[in-house]
């Protein structure tokens, strides 16, 4: 099954400790992808964040090298919707906007769930 990994989500591992391709391969998950937009966002943050926001972009950018990117426009939360929407792909992601926006276009949505495991919803 594919999965779209947002912004925050790849600053989890550093955050949270927790390894997210295990989690992700626990709920099935095998077809990694990162939108460019995601990848410009964590290249702005490490650039212009400090300590812990820094080390969890960097560390980010280095798991986001482990997925398959797609060339996306637009801000990453625009290009996240659509590019699910075309993949029919399933989004990890905690930005309670993006997942209110991805639950109305009934788009399965994969979270951190008591800083230890990711769920489904």
């Amino acid at each position: 099954m594919k999965v779209i990994i947002d912004t925050n989500a790849f600053m989890v591992p550093v955050q949270f400790g927790l390894d997210i391709f295990k989690e992700l391969g626990r709920l099935g998950f095998s077809d990694f992808i990162v939108p460019s937009s995601v990848t410009r966002e964590l290249n702005g943050i490490k650039k212009f964040a400090k300590g812990r926001d820094k080390m969890s972009a960097n560390v980010g950018l280095g798991l986001a090298r482990q997925c398959r990117e797609i060339i996306t426009e637009g801000n990453a939360d625009d290009a996240i919707v659509e590019l699910a929407m075309e993949e029919k792909a399933a989004v990890f992601t905690n930005d309670a906007e993006l997942k209110k926006r991805l639950c109305s276009k009934d788009i399965t949505i994969v979270y951190l769930r008591g800083k230890d495991h990711l769920e489904i919803m």
